[in-house]
């Protein structure tokens, strides 16, 4: 016999023994999976979280039991969620030279800012982005980066339909922005609700929806990677939400909802070398964004608690000097006079470690904490000084505003015109990255198009001098600055640096 043959034999043998065999192995089988314990029951969805109920008590998290479980499909969330998720357009119009000389000095005094070869002319530019109704009567949340410096706002829902809109609060702190739809003609407006975000776990499963590329309202899926991620924008509020969830150009000012169908985040940034989606996505979390909506409809003013204290990251020699295992929180490196952490007993040198038993890794971390508190209330924080752990109540106040005499706006026949200008105060002083007692004049504000801007001031410029005269308090620079002049001299200060420049008037 061939051994193809014995092969063939060979071959026909075992699969007559495995079908013999099939009916003992199944019933084997079958009773080694009905002897594994059961996980827990499936928790039915929470539909009763409300916005003003900040307290939710966490529900266990579970895995799916098996195959038909793992079946299961997204899409009652979706649908139930999708219609509140609507495209942002953000129309912008600038002034764009027409000759490449038009911002040399020299050129400007040789023919004049009236001259046609220093003439500009408007310059048209969108964005594109995504937004949440979390309101039916129209209240809107995006973020402040797809709207910011635009001229004309507009939201289409997810039929198509188009809508202007009015912006309530435009935020860069924050990087959030509340808008609301006019001209609805009395509609209601299918809206998300606020869930409590501190309730979110890394694992839990979320949704992503937006506008990516403006391709159309599409939504990914995914879970939460990690919590109070920081170091992602330069912002002082940073405590993000990670998820895998795939986000992209277009996305920004978009939702990010749980299973319930609750909104737990606005999407605002990806870490991408290419600019698509890598899988590492960041959405503001909904406590923030709650506070700054509230914010916008209640006046569009935001007025957050203030710590009046200046941090620093804890490092491995700190935490090591001070007992702290492993090495977090905030330490504070100066405290403001008069300012809350002062009058909570806080000094130079203390570490904050946890603020109302929350633990603080950064110290961004800990201004997001502060600022989704309300202002007139108390905090405890646990502080760590000497390598001694105390604990002491921190009053939740507003931080020092610049009041009318303070303020000062400058307009007229002036190369100043369109400038806001206030005396610096230490909340602002912080913000620029100078002592609490630094005292002196800065630009908060450059009007669009004005002679200001033309002549290159920028908001967070500190004027020390004009034509030879100190610039000490917002009454000498609003003198100075509304005079006509042939020409000026200034000196300013900008990102630490002195600047020292001739304007032509």
């Amino acid at each position: 016999m061939s051994r193809r043959s014995l092969a063939g034999l060979l071959l026909i043998l075992v699969i007559a023994l495995g079908v013999g065999l099939y009916p003992q192995l199944r019933q084997r089988f079958t009773a080694a999976v009905q002897s594994i314990p059961p996980v827990a029951q499936i928790v039915q969805p929470n539909t009763n979280i409300q916005l003003a109920a900040s307290t939710i008590p966490v529900q266990p998290r579970e895995v799916p039991q098996g195959r038909p479980q793992t079946l299961l499909s997204f899409a009652p969330v979706v649908k139930q969620v999708a219609p509140a998720v609507v495209n942002v357009y953000a129309t912008t119009i600038t002034q764009q030279s027409t000759s490449p000389f038009a911002n040399d000095p020299f050129f400007g005094q040789l023919f004049g800012q009236n001259s046609p070869m220093m003439q500009s002319r408007p310059r048209e530019s969108q964005s594109l982005g995504s937004g949440v109704i979390i309101d039916p009567s129209g209240i809107i949340i995006t973020n402040s980066h797809v709207v910011n410096g635009a001229t004309d706002v507009r939201v289409a829902l997810q039929g198509g339909t188009e809508y202007p809109v009015d912006v309530l609060l435009n935020d860069s702190k924050t990087d959030l922005a509340v808008l609301r739809i006019k001209a609805s003609g009395g509609k209601t407006f299918p809206s998300l609700k606020f869930a409590n975000s501190d309730n979110l776990q890394v694992g839990d499963l979320v949704l992503a929806i937006g506008n990516p590329f403006g391709v159309g309202q599409t939504v990914t899926s995914g879970i939460v990677s990690a919590l109070a991620r920081t170091g992602i924008e330069s912002s002082n509020y940073e405590a993000f939400i990670q998820t895998d969830a795939a986000i992209n150009p277009g996305n920004s000012g978009g939702a990010l909802v749980d299973l319930n169908g609750q909104l737990v985040g606005i999407n605002t940034a990806i870490f991408s070398k290419s600019g698509g989606s890598v899988g590492i996505g960041f959405a503001i979390p909904a406590n923030m964004a709650r506070t700054v909506a509230n914010a916008g409809v209640n006046g569009g003013k935001l007025v957050l608690p203030w710590l009046g204290a200046r941090l620093q990251t804890v490092s491995s020699d700190i935490a090591n000097s001070l007992n702290i295992t492993p090495p977090h929180g905030a330490l504070i490196t100066e405290v403001a006079p008069g300012g809350p952490a002062q009058k909570a007993g806080l000094q130079s040198g203390d570490v904050i470690v946890s603020i109302d038993g929350t633990s603080i890794d950064e110290p961004q971390a800990l201004n997001y904490r502060i600022a989704t508190k309300p202002i007139g209330g108390t905090a405890e924080l646990t502080y760590v000084r000497s390598g001694q752990q105390t604990t002491t109540q921190l009053p939740l106040e507003a931080a020092p505003q610049s009041g009318a005499g303070q303020t000062a706006q400058i307009t007229g026949n002036t190369s100043f015109s369109g400038t806001t200008a206030t005396a610096l105060n230490p909340a602002v002083a912080q913000d620029l990255g100078l002592p609490f007692n630094a005292k002196g004049v800065v630009v908060t504000d450059v009007a669009t198009g004005s002679p200001a801007e033309q002549i290159g001031l920028k908001p967070g410029d500190i004027v020390l001098n004009l034509n030879g005269a100190n610039i000490a308090d917002v009454g000498t620079f609003k003198r100075i600055a509304s005079q006509g002049a042939n020409g000026w001299q200034v000196v300013i200060q900008r990102d630490g640096q002195v600047i020292r420049s001739f304007i032509g008037g």
